[in-house]
């Protein structure tokens, strides 16, 4: 069992940036691939970044790339998602995820185990 919580959402302006955090539990923490989730309002959940337990391996959206920088810290048992050149329609709530796996890294939400409540992030013009 792996508990998830986010944290450092907030209003920007567009052309910002922000970091996101997510703390996780247990004692194995590099055994878990994480992923960052976006749901904007009236939008179906998309994927926003993920990386593989042994953080080796990361994976972007197209609407990520080059813009967001996923990473994690096993000191910590903490994921972070730093996202820079913020547009107005990354404003969302950004979910993490986990899921068991050391080497890959999954970018469908249906693959993930543990979800956290979210953390909102506005991007205004």
């Amino acid at each position: 069992q792996v508990h998830v919580v986010e944290s450092g959402g907030g209003l920007v302006q567009a052309g910002g940036s922000l970091r996101l955090s997510c703390a996780a539990s247990g004692r194995t923490f590099s055994s878990y691939a994480m992923g960052w989730f976006r749901q904007a309002p009236g939008k179906e959940r998309e994927f926003v970044a993920g990386i593989s337990g042994n953080g080796i391996n990361t994976y972007y959206a197209d609407s990520s790339k080059g813009r967001f920088t996923i990473s994690r810290d096993s000191a910590k048992n903490t994921v972070y998602l730093q996202m820079s050149s913020l547009k107005p329609e990354d404003t969302a709530v950004y979910h993490c995820a986990a899921r068991g796996g050391t080497t890959g890294v999954y970018y469908t939400g249906s693959a993930y185990d543990y979800w956290g409540q979210g953390t909102q992030v506005t991007v205004s013009s």
